[in-house]
């Protein structure tokens, strides 16, 4: 099987997981943080999730699940070890033509979810096409120790520049060669020994006065 790489904006679309256990918990963790409006299904929630729902950052309906739980529905996780229900939300999602992930279950998913590694604002996701999890998980791992938290220092940076150089009129196809000289200029480096007068040094030479790392990044 071969994926077609996406990311999706999930951001006030209604997404139901159904399984409240260890599984659906995670489920309901990243889409939270992606902004998703989330309902649960479940007779027997983890009190992760029932905090969740006393919160009212979730909607937990305490029972089994019904076809008509797909109704307005965007997406739809599956997060039960019942191989049965698995197979009746996927038959019945693709009746409806809802997008449909169950864990651990690839031949009956419409995408599956890579391990992703994430700082900030970026986000590396790294998939075997369901033929390794395990690999997947032991690149993330390398990837986790290798990229610390100074990259999304730097994207932090690099956006506040970019919109500085918006304000100022700048034609936006003249931005990539000084991002580009930003990035070979060792910005990153700089950024993580907290060299901050080198930074502001390559910043002057290479945008001009008025870019100071002080103040892109709200100091």
């Amino acid at each position: 099987m071969k994926y077609y790489p996406i990311n999706l904006d999930v951001r006030d679309r209604n997404c139901l997981v159904i399984g409240g256990g260890r599984v659906g918990r995670r489920k309901v963790a990243t889409l939270m943080e992606c902004g998703a409006r989330i309902t649960v299904v479940s007779l027997d929630a983890n009190d992760a999730i029932c905090a969740l729902a006393k919160e009212n950052r979730v909607v937990l309906k305490k029972r089994g699940y019904v076809e008509s739980d797909l109704e307005g529905i965007f997406l739809v996780m599956g997060a039960t070890d019942d191989e049965d229900l698995n197979r009746r939300i996927h038959a019945d999602a693709s009746r409806r033509n809802i997008l449909c992930n169950i864990a651990d279950r690839p031949e009956i998913c419409d995408f599956i979810l890579p391990a992703i590694v994430k700082r900030g604002d970026l986000s590396i996701a790294i998939s075997t096409s369901g033929k390794s999890p395990a690999f997947a998980k032991h690149l993330k791992d390398q990837m986790e120790a290798d990229i610390g938290d100074e990259y999304a220092i730097f994207l932090e940076l690099m956006g506040a520049i970019r919109t500085k150089l918006l304000c100022e009129a700048h034609e936006p196809e003249v931005h990539k060669p000084l991002f580009n000289r930003l990035i070979s200029g060792g910005l990153v480096a700089m950024i993580k020994e907290e060299k901050t007068k080198e930074i502001n040094r390559l910043l002057e030479t290479t945008l001009g006065c008025g870019y100071d790392y002080a103040s892109l990044m709200g100091g």
